[in-house]
C-alpha cells in the first residue's frame, strides 16, 4: 500500500509542477498588465494544486475559521509547500514575506515580484526585519500578507523559536494580525516525496489583542498557533 502510494506522489508531484508550467506560461503576459491577473493565476494554479492532490493522492482539505479579508497580517504555522498553496487559494488578496533566494527561481521569482512580496535574506535579525519592512512598504495594496513567525518550514513534533517580524509589521505599519494553525505537515512531510492520504486542516483562529508589546506579542502568537496545531495534528492521529 506504502509503495502504491508514493508512486502515486510522485504522479502527484510530477502533474503538479506540469500545472504550475502551464499556469506561468499562460498568465505571463496578463500578469505584467494586471495585477489581479496574477492573483488569478496564483489562485487558480492554487486551486489546481488541492485537486489533484485530491483526485491522485487522496489528501482532501478542511477549511476552518473566517476566512481573513481586509489589510492584515497572517501569522501562520509552515510545515509544508502545501500550506503555502492553502493561503494562496483561499486568501483574496494574498501576500507573502518570503526567503530572498526563492525569488531566483524563474517562475516563483517572477510572480513573488507581480504580488509584490517581501524578500528576506537569511542573517541577522536586524537586517532582515529592515529589509522585510523596505519591501512591504513600497506596497500601497490591500493584501492578505502572509508571514511565517518560525522563519521556515518546521515538522511535527520539532521545536523553533518565534521571531518578531509579525509584531514589527502589525506594530509599524498598524495592521491586524490573525493566526493560523494546520496539521499539513501529517500528510505532506518536509523532505519527503510521499504525500499520505487523509484530511488537511487550515484553522484560521482569532485576530491577536492590538495591545500587545513586541515580546508579549511574539510569545501570544506561539503559544496559540502552537495549541491549534498541536490539537489538529493530535486529531490526525486519532483518525
Amino acid at each position: 500500500m506504502v509503495v502504491i502510494q508514493f508512486l502515486l506522489s510522485l504522479v502527484f508531484i510530477f502533474s503538479m509542477y506540469l500545472s504550475m508550467t502551464l499556469f506561468a506560461l499562460l498568465g505571463a503576459i496578463p500578469s505584467l498588465l494586471s495585477r489581479k491577473a496574477t492573483y488569478w493565476v496564483v489562485r487558480n494554479f492554487a486551486g489546481s494544486v488541492i485537486f489533484l492532490a485530491r483526485i491522485i493522492c487522496g489528501l482532501k482539505v478542511e477549511l476552518r475559521g473566517e476566512v481573513p479579508t481586509g489589510n492584515v497580517v497572517i501569522a501562520s504555522k509552515h510545515q509544508s509547500f502545501f500550506d503555502v498553496i492553502l493561503h494562496a487559494y483561499y486568501l483574496e488578496n494574498v501576500n507573502f514575506v518570503m526567503k530572498q533566494e526563492l525569488t531566483y527561481f524563474p517562475i516563483v521569482g517572477f510572480y513573488g515580484k507581480r504580488l509584490g512580496v517581501a524578500p528576506v535574506k537569511r542573517g541577522g535579525k536586524g537586517k532582515a526585519v529592515s529589509q522585510m519592512m523596505s519591501g512591504l512598504e513600497k506596497s500601497v495594496q490591500e493584501t492578505q500578507l502572509v508571514i511565517y513567525p518560525q522563519g521556515t518550514r518546521v515538522a511535527p513534533g520539532k521545536v523553533m523559536p518565534y521571531k518578531v517580524g509579525a509584531a514589527v509589521v502589525c506594530q509599524r505599519m498598524n495592521r491586524r494580525c490573525i493566526l493560523a494553525a494546520t496539521n499539513v505537515g501529517m500528510y505532506w512531510p518536509k523532505h519527503s516525496l510521499l504525500r499520505k492520504r487523509g484530511t488537511v486542516v487550515l484553522e484560521y483562529l482569532d485576530e491577536v489583542p492590538s495591545d500587545l508589546q513586541t515580546k508579549s506579542f511574539v510569545k501570544y502568537i506561539e503559544e496559540n498557533i502552537e495549541k491549534a496545531s498541536n490539537a489538529l495534528m493530535e486529531e490526525a492521529i486519532l483518525k
